[in-house]
């Protein structure tokens, strides 16, 4: 039974050793995105008065509006990509390919934003959509 302790003390040091070196290295390397994320993210930078760009399909001769026409619009990133970020690298759009003629109707605000950068919120989250009569009432 002593044997079973004893015999390889050496090498069952070291890999005692060997395996706590290894499960700390990788708890640390698990343990830095987190920490990063947190110092990473930044304060949010808020850009407003951007212009809401309509999507509609290239048959659909309405001259659509949308109401209000610009939101706000609150991001964040780590430090280097939002010193570097630009308004016109945001783009708000409202998709109007598959609506109908309707009144009152309201759509929800897509916002793309640039790699590195996390959209936060947007100001109003839904706009109006105006939709002109067309022509063919009009008589």
């Amino acid at each position: 039974m002593r044997d079973l302790f004893f015999k390889d003390f050496g090498w069952k040091v070291f890999s005692l050793l060997l395996a706590a070196g290894i499960w700390l290295t990788v708890h640390r390397i698990l343990q830095e995105p987190n920490e990063s994320e947190g110092h990473a993210a930044g304060s949010p930078v808020t850009y407003g008065d951007l212009p809401v760009f309509i999507v509609a399909s290239a048959s659909d001769v309405h001259l659509y509006r949308v109401a209000p026409n610009t939101v706000s619009v609150t991001v964040r990133g780590s430090p280097d990509a939002i010193s570097v970020l630009q308004a016109n690298q945001i783009r708000a759009t409202v998709d109007l390919t598959d609506i109908e003629s309707a009144r009152d109707l309201k759509r929800r605000v897509d916002v793309s934003v640039p790699s590195g950068i996390t959209l936060v919120s947007v100001e109003p989250a839904k706009v109006g959509v105006i939709i002109p009569p067309s022509p063919a009432q009009n008589q």
